[in-house]
């Protein structure tokens, strides 16, 4: 009977396990659905493109001249790693309509373009966390706003990176 009970027992958590075990796939679908039609949202409105993270990794591979941006604060996250030629700037999770540089570790729009350079045309690529982070889309828009013509952002960020498992870079 022990042993009955013990394969039924070991037979559910199986099978539920299988099927997702207290997951509701449907609640999952919606908040996907909600986080993609956001960051659809934000890149229409911010006139900026979209990279992926093997596109980005392809583009470092092949030499492209880029600047990458890493939006995410410096001692809790670019030291501890970011993707290689990477340069950090930091910008805050909601949105900055106006800039302040309360907001960017006290940094400057003057700041923020001499980091990006001279070339308006150059590819820009912008990340931060993950998808749900708003950081990289600060950065992207201003980078629009500066007059730069070639913005992407890197909804993935860090956590796609890693996820891939791709090389990261570490300390300054």
């Amino acid at each position: 009977m022990k042993k009955i009970l013990i394969t039924v027992v070991l037979a559910v958590f199986a099978a539920s396990a299988a099927y997702g075990f207290g997951t509701d796939k449907f609640k999952e679908e919606v908040e996907k659905e909600t986080g993609a039609v956001k960051l659809v949202r934000e890149i229409i409105d911010g006139g900026y493109g979209v990279i992926t993270t093997a596109e980005l990794q392809e583009a470092i591979k092949a030499g492209e001249d880029m600047v990458i941006v890493d939006t995410m604060p410096y001692e809790d996250s670019y030291k501890k790693g970011h993707i290689p030629a990477a340069r950090q700037f930091l910008f805050p999770i909601p949105e900055m309509k106006q800039w302040d540089s309360k907001e960017t570790d006290g940094k400057s729009q003057e700041e923020y373009a001499k980091l990006l350079g001279p070339d308006k045309n150059k590819k820009i690529v912008v990340y931060c966390g993950f998808v749900k982070c708003t950081r990289s889309h600060n950065g992207a828009i201003w980078a629009k706003k500066l007059g730069y013509t070639n913005v992407l952002r890197h909804p993935g960020g860090i956590f796609a990176w890693r996820g891939a498992e791709y090389q990261v870079e570490t300390g300054e």
